[in-house]
């Protein structure tokens, strides 16, 4: 079953236009609250079309992305207190106060792995509201993990250039389903271990 590959190409088309990088924003704050899509299927096209603009494109993806997650912050925050009779009748507020100690003590790392890693981030920016990390841990990880990460990926792909392209191309299938298996391992994971 071919699913990254069209999205890729999709993503190829979208990185030519002369409104890419509006649409590379939109597609960072969107991921960063409830888009399935990392902009990095955008990020690294527009990176090869213009390596000379990698900085920019990187500094725009990182930008709209922590914009993004200080607004799924503001949704988790006010979010809870409309849910929490409903979780209350569930049974849910003690795993929940497990969690939010764990958010508590290890805040900003996890924020941080979350930005940096291909686990989905606007879950983390979500529960990162609901939970009350502190707004300044919760600002600095996601500023410095979704940072390493947009620039790391644009400076690669500006290096590596078409050869990069091509190998990418070639494998995108393989990638994306590791990257799906991998988060569905890790939400196991962490389901396993509450």
């Amino acid at each position: 079953m071919k699913l990254f590959g069209p999205i890729y190409d999709r993503c190829l088309v979208w990185a030519g236009h002369r409104h890419a990088p509006r649409y590379l924003a939109a597609l960072s704050l969107s991921e960063s609250i409830f888009f399935p899509i990392p902009p990095d299927v955008m990020l690294a096209p527009m990176t090869l079309s213009t390596p000379h603009r990698w900085l920019r494109l990187a500094a725009i993806c990182t930008i709209a992305s922590v914009i993004g997650g200080l607004l799924g912050y503001v949704l988790g925050h006010y979010a809870l207190d409309a849910i929490w009779p409903w979780m209350l009748k569930l049974g849910w507020d003690a795993p929940f106060a497990r969690v939010q100690a764990l958010f508590e003590q290890y805040g900003f790392w996890i924020v941080f792995v979350a930005a940096f890693t291909p686990i989905p981030y606007k879950v983390f920016t979500i529960a990162s509201g609901a939970t009350g990390i502190g707004l300044i841990p919760f600002v600095l990880g996601s500023t410095i993990g979704r940072g390493i990460r947009f620039f790391l990926v644009a400076g690669l792909v500006a290096w590596g250039g078409p050869r990069l392209e091509q190998t990418l191309r070639r494998y995108i299938e393989i990638l994306g389903w590791a990257v799906a298996v991998l988060v569905l391992v890790a939400v196991a994971w962490m389901e396993l271990r509450a």
